[in-house]
């Protein structure tokens, strides 16, 4: 397979991380991102930046341009109550989106294998299997979960029609270095923020309540051996350990050196008690496996933020 990969949503989060690791890798970067969350620094200065969104007739035009062996498709609505608010938004971003890529990938005629950014959370919903494997049936509670889960039926559309293969890559709760603490962060952003500023965190429900969370950079990795293997099919990326809010609070207030308790708030509807995902298929299909601890993991994230707020 060819080393040209185009990457949406590549000045996000997870973007960017999953673009550093392909320019380390050697591979020729493209990235098409629209700035509303993602920032242009944190785009790899070897990569080329097209900035706009993902559902514009520029964005096709910029894949159709690029010609790239591999398109991965990261960029998102990631709120899930927003999705619950605005349905008919989140399908234009998340369905729409994925569309138009696709569509592009097909105009430019050289897109063999495309890497989508799927969830290990919001699409198998409440489940009695934990941890969770790929076999399991989609049971989405959220206009979000559904949406992933028809984009990956999507996928399946142009594999059978346009022989483009596809990995869908089912992300378990990640976290890391540049994951903004506001509006719908993840929970380890919001907690390592308001530690180092000495404000109170707040548990909704009584904590007990379990996620995997994985290493930013280990799902940039599997990004790219999904890429250089040509994965055919849904890997999950986790690390099949359940970690429960209050011990996730207790090793970042550890680690941020503080000592005071977590305030608790009642919970919210509709959250998931339990949501944790086997990755015995990545480990088996990419040779991958997660490598860093959630301590250690956290431990790097709060540093990141604490050079964050230490810079002019």
């Amino acid at each position: 397979m060819g080393r040209k990969i185009l990457i949406t949503g590549g000045a996000g989060f997870i973007g960017s991380n999953v673009a550093d690791r392909f320019v380390g890798a050697g591979w020729d970067v493209a990235v098409i991102d629209d700035l509303s969350s993602g920032k242009r620094e944190n785009v790899p200065a070897a990569a080329r930046l097209y900035p706009c969104d993902v559902r514009s007739a520029a964005a096709a035009e910029a894949i159709r341009k690029e010609r790239p062996d591999v398109v991965a498709h990261l960029a998102a609505q990631i709120d899930v109550r927003k999705s619950m608010a605005d349905p008919r938004h989140d399908a234009d971003v998340n369905l729409g989106g994925l569309l138009n890529v696709m569509q592009a990938a097909v105009a430019a005629g050289s897109v063999r294998h495309a890497l989508f950014a799927s969830s290990g959370g919001a699409m198998y919903g409440e489940t009695d299997h934990v941890p969770t494997r790929e076999d399991e049936p989609p049971h989405p509670v959220s206009h979000y979960g559904a949406a992933k889960t028809a984009s990956e039926i999507y996928l399946g559309v142009y594999r059978a029609s346009h022989g483009i293969t596809s990995t869908a890559l089912r992300f378990a709760n990640v976290y890391g270095p540049r994951q903004d603490p506001h509006g719908e962060a993840g929970v380890v952003a919001i907690f390592a923020g308001r530690l180092l500023e000495g404000q109170p965190c707040t548990i909704y429900g009584d904590g007990t309540q379990t996620r995997d969370y994985v290493f930013v950079e280990d799902v940039a990795r599997a990004n790219l051996l999904a890429a250089e293997r040509g994965h055919d099919g849904p890997l999950n990326v986790g690390t099949g350990i359940e970690t429960d809010v209050n011990r996730l609070y207790a090793v970042l207030a550890t680690a941020a050196g503080s000592a005071a308790p977590p305030r608790y708030a009642p919970g919210r509807a509709g959250e998931q008690r339990r949501s944790c995902i086997d990755p015995s298929a990545a480990r088996g299909a990419l040779g991958w496996q997660p490598e860093v601890p959630l301590e250690e993991g956290l431990r790097r994230t709060l540093e990141w933020f604490r050079q964050r707020r230490a810079a002019p």
